[in-house]
């Protein structure tokens, strides 16, 4: 019931009710907890561990993915070694000095990630970084 007044008349309460605005909340929340997980895209690739630090980034780099079977992608176009070599001619030619991160699985030959890199390099880029990811300090 609501508060009482000195005669027993019940008064009016001023008081903001918040309990449709959390239920709101709390189903946004849920929303977002669930389609979240759903927005990563790209190519599964096991990183290996390292203990370098990020790098800061300006722009948004390009990313080359090579996943276990060792098919090639960069950003959403999936081939091999002579389709990345155009795709990264036609990048060079629009943005020479674009950042390109390296995403190899752990399981792939080096062999595989050398000759990416010579095409990153013979492309004309000159800003090569690998992803990994970082090792968890053991105690």
């Amino acid at each position: 019931m609501g508060p009482i007044r000195k005669k027993g008349k019940k008064g009016l309460v001023s008081d903001i009710n918040v309990t449709p605005m959390v239920d709101v909340m709390l189903v946004l929340l849920i929303i977002f907890m669930v389609t979240a997980p759903m927005m990563t895209q790209g190519v599964d690739v096991n990183l290996p561990e390292t203990t370098a630090k990020p790098l800061r980034q300006d722009e948004k780099p390009a990313v080359i993915s090579i996943d276990k079977k060792g098919v090639i992608a960069l950003g959403e176009i999936k081939g091999d070694l002579n389709l990345l070599s155009q795709e990264l001619h036609k990048l060079s030619q629009s943005s020479p000095d674009k950042t390109i991160l390296l995403k190899a699985d752990k399981q792939v030959p080096y062999g595989i990630v050398a000759q990416v890199m010579a095409e990153v390099k013979d492309a004309g880029f000159n800003k090569l970084g690998m992803v990994t990811i970082p090792v968890e300090k053991r105690d």
